[in-house]
């Protein structure tokens, strides 16, 4: 017996999906624990109150304790109503448009059947998954911040456009699908794109910013280079794109620039210390890794030539220490 293809046909694909693979569903926002919060209120306050103390007192203030006393009740009144009012608001906003988002998303209607390979998409089953993926693209505009939301609707987008293209290849040329379906093709890739760009660019600044905050050299790599996967994936769709390719540059121009600043920075710490030869040599992996990346700027041209200058003043140091070093042991000859 053969399935008919139901009305409220979706590929099973699409429901599958999960929003928020990255757990972002799971993720809370950044909240110091009120005793913590208060410990650090308080030292702050008795600095305040021993540093206003000092400066009235050097003023000739009468009674200074009584004024510092009173600028540090405003120090922990201020903490207060940061944290309980203006804080927690925040905190609260960003939670419930998390909760708004997964809500939105989640209840956009996405039905499946048994049928997980019909023999044509119909009419009205294309109508509903273009309908369908539209109301997914208003939920993720709602909250455009969240990259999240984004990437689940290119990924269903993606999905059409696929099933989109195996249609096409089938349909007859005086079918009334092929217009709907051109149609629709129009449609779900002007999504895609928005929304690819959309999720690539919160995504690619987020770690960008995640790169450029972390203390050790790794972590800002590791970081640079997942920014780095992002628009990688990104190009992938659309290679031809000015704005990732612009961006893919700068992300690479950076990751360059922590390791050539690594470098940099051995070499003046080696240099300071003495060791001008080990200090050439940093300054030569600084050179390597500028040129390996083959990043071609103003900027690049003008670290290489100061890099250059540095190693020349080395060599010149490095040769009078060993003239004088020869003229100092030649002396030392003749007076035996």
């Amino acid at each position: 017996m053969t399935n008919k293809p139901n009305r409220e046909y979706q590929i099973e694909k699409f429901s599958a999906r999960n929003v928020g693979r990255n757990s972002y569903k799971n993720y809370r926002p950044f909240w110091l624990p009120a005793s913590n919060y208060y410990i650090l209120t308080t030292a702050v306050m008795i600095a305040f109150f021993f540093l206003a103390w000092g400066i009235l007192h050097e003023s000739g203030e009468e009674t200074p304790w009584i004024t510092a006393g009173i600028g540090a009740s405003l120090v922990l009144c201020g903490a207060v109503f940061l944290r309980e009012i203006v804080l927690r608001q925040a905190h609260n906003r960003i939670l419930s448009a998390r909760k708004r988002l997964d809500y939105n998303l989640k209840n956009v209607p996405i039905h499946t059947t048994e049928n997980r390979h019909p023999i044509k998409l119909s009419l009205q089953q294309n109508a509903d998954i273009i309908k369908m993926i539209q109301q997914k693209s208003d939920a993720a505009k709602v909250l455009g911040k969240l990259s999240e939301g984004h990437r689940e609707v290119f990924e269903t987008c993606n999905e059409y456009l696929q099933i989109n293209k195996r249609e096409l290849q089938r349909v007859g040329v005086g079918s009334p699908r092929l217009a709907a379906l051109q149609r629709g093709r129009k449609i779900v890739r002007d999504l895609h794109h928005f929304h690819l760009l959309s999720w690539t660019e919160i995504e690619s600044r987020s770690l960008t910013a995640e790169a450029k905050n972390s203390v050790s050299i790794s972590d800002k790599i590791e970081m640079a280079q997942k920014a780095l996967m992002v628009l990688d994936s990104a190009l992938q769709f659309y290679p031809q794109e000015v704005q990732l390719l612009e961006s893919e540059e700068a992300l690479k121009e950076f990751i360059a620039s922590i390791k050539v600043s690594h470098w940099i920075e051995q070499a003046e710490r080696s240099a300071f210390k003495g060791s001008y030869k080990r200090a050439i040599d940093h300054y030569k992996d600084a050179l390597f890794y500028l040129a390996r990346e083959n990043i071609k700027s103003e900027k690049a041209d003008s670290v290489a030539e100061k890099i250059n200058a540095e190693i020349e003043k080395l060599h010149e140091i490095t040769a009078k220490e060993i003239k004088t070093s020869t003229i100092t042991k030649s002396n030392k000859e003749k007076k035996k």
